[in-house]
């Protein structure tokens, strides 16, 4: 026995993975068994030392292939393969379920580890875009854990044909699946190794979803678990970063910003790639709340080149730069690009702001109704929130405020419901409007000035600076009309439509359309009929 294995034991026992690891590396690889290989190639693993796990777990198996033990040999090639496959190395992961089929074939052996390879064999087919192919691969993992009565691969079976049924469409039998696999991870009924990785693939499944209640409780769950096990660092950064979102979205921007730095100290591989794209993303989008353009386009940038997809932040940030237009033409070209409900459900509240913003009402009303759509079939609080601020955002411009007031206070009782100050306080700036819309001033000036409080308390500079100048321009006549706008204004005032401002003033219709939005915007009204009514007010137009 190689010396100083036994303390490495030890250790690896009470789960002090760096010292259990530091130690069995110390006694020399070339000098270990197949049990110590395996426990080096475990605290490797979730040490975040990837090479020498993969490294460990080869040795192991070529023992094991050498002793003739070929389910055992076969359980090493399934850590290969998970290991590899969740880095989205397919070629190498997807050669070591074969090799650990086929020695299990050729030795005609029924074992539990034939389902370790199925589950290996759905993680290859889901990340090479087969969700069918996959869902019945974790099925098939599922029976023959039932038949071993093996926890660990029943929970990650679960897990896994959970999130394919989900991406099928058949959101509340995966959610179910979800919740049932995690009893068995929070019972700590599986290895550390399943933990960390069952943790983050259920609550990326749950943001996925929009389900903000999950993400708390599986978030919470997660951070005190890491918090029990400080020597696990594989999961620390992206438990780190989903705590940050979390915080993002209850409002306190200050520590989900430490946090986010905090996740990205602690990324490493083979998980940090995977993840930095969006811990990169989280940092644009508390930049950009807060008014920090510069740097928030270049973290977005940042994300974009690490694979996550910088929409829809940019494009919100593109509107807060005076560049509506370009924001909405990347949303527009990204939600060509895909039909999944849930990435587009992403997209689609800020297509409707923009669309606004720019006087397209027939492309946010479209929008707006998708988004009506997705919610009722996913039912997660936050999608029927944003649908409702959407629908309510649209009628308000159509010059429906008292249906469009109905909608955006059942918005603003949900987001109050989920702790979500800012996107509540959003909510009640546009509450405020179809109050003012209606001729109540006094309860759209109680609705601004909630809004303004939330909005100082947490920062939000660019919200802060709407409010101000909707406020200036109203306080001074709405005299920051361009000419040119106090040309489209007139002629809105005399029921020309978009098409025939631009006959009559030599432009396009898009043109039109974006005067139009910006008025309406500098005005601090919400539809054509009340910018009618404000011109007559003002004199802009004679009766």
């Amino acid at each position: 026995m190689a010396v100083g294995v036994e303390p490495a034991r030890a250790a690896f026992r009470a789960g002090r993975w760096r010292e259990a690891g530091a130690a069995l590396l110390a006694a020399g690889l070339d000098d270990l068994g197949v049990d110590d290989l395996e426990r080096l190639a475990v605290c490797a693993h979730l040490t975040g030392a990837a090479g020498t796990s993969l490294v460990a777990w080869r040795r192991a198996h070529a023992e094991c292939t050498r002793l003739g033990a070929h389910a055992r040999a076969a359980r090493s090639a399934f850590w290969l393969a998970f290991a590899l496959l969740n880095r989205r190395d397919l070629a190498r992961g997807g050669g070591w379920v074969d090799r650990g089929q086929r020695q299990l074939d050729e030795a005609e052996e029924d074992c539990v580890e034939r389902g370790h390879l199925c589950y290996a064999a759905g993680l290859r087919a889901v990340f090479s875009g087969d969700v069918p192919a996959a869902y019945d691969a974790f099925d098939r993992a599922g029976a023959v854990a039932e038949r071993f009565a093996d926890p660990e691969l029943a929970a990650l079976a679960r897990i896994g044909r959970g999130r394919c049924l989900i991406y099928l469409d058949r959101i509340r039998e995966g959610v179910a699946l979800l919740d049932e696999a995690m009893v068995s991870v929070t019972g700590e009924e599986v290895s550390a190794v399943a933990v960390g990785d069952s943790y983050c693939t259920v609550i990326d499944a749950c943001q996925e979803l929009r389900d903000v209640h999950r993400v708390d409780v599986w978030s919470a769950d997660f951070s005190e678990w890491c918090e029990r096990n400080p020597d696990v660092l594989l999961y620390r950064g992206q438990c780190l970063l989903h705590r940050a979102e979390v915080l993002e979205f209850h409002g306190a921007w200050r520590e989900a910003a430490a946090e986010v730095e905090r996740a990205r100290t602690h990324l490493v591989d083979p998980m940090g790639r995977l993840v930095l794209g969006a811990a990169s993303y989280l940092h644009a989008e508390l930049l950009r709340l807060t008014g920090r353009q510069g740097p928030a386009e270049a973290a977005y940038r940042e994300a974009g080149r690490s694979g996550r997809d910088p929409l829809p932040g940019l494009a919100l940030l593109r509107a807060d730069q005076g560049r509506s237009p370009a924001g909405l033409a990347a949303l527009r070209r990204s939600l060509e690009e895909t039909g999944d409900p849930l990435q587009r459900s992403r997209l689609l509240p800020a297509l409707v702001e923009l669309a606004l913003a720019g006087g397209d009402l027939g492309a946010a009303r479209a929008a707006a109704e998708e988004l009506t759509g997705t919610a009722a079939r996913l039912g997660t609080p936050v999608l029927a929130a944003e649908a409702d601020t959407a629908t309510g955002s649209v009628l308000l411009a159509d010059g429906d405020p008292r249906l469009a007031l109905a909608s955006l206070r059942r918005s603003a009782v949900r987001w109050q419901d989920l702790d979500a100050p800012h996107r509540e306080a959003r909510t009640r700036l546009l509450v405020g409007a179809a109050c003012r819309a209606l001729g109540d001033e006094e309860g759209a000036a109680l609705e601004f000035d909630a809004a303004r409080a939330v909005f100082t308390d947490l920062g939000a500079v660019p919200d802060l600076d709407r409010l101000a100048a909707a406020a200036a321009e109203r306080r001074t006549g709405g005299w920051g009309l361009t000419a040119r706008e106090r040309e489209v204004l007139t002629l809105v005032a005399r029921g020309r439509s978009n098409r025939a401002i631009a006959a009559e003033l030599v432009i396009s219709e898009r043109t039109a359309a974006t005067h139009v939005g910006s008025i309406l915007a500098k005005l601090g009204v919400p539809s054509r009929a009340a910018a009618t009514a404000w011109a007559y007010e003002h004199g802009c137009v004679r009766p």
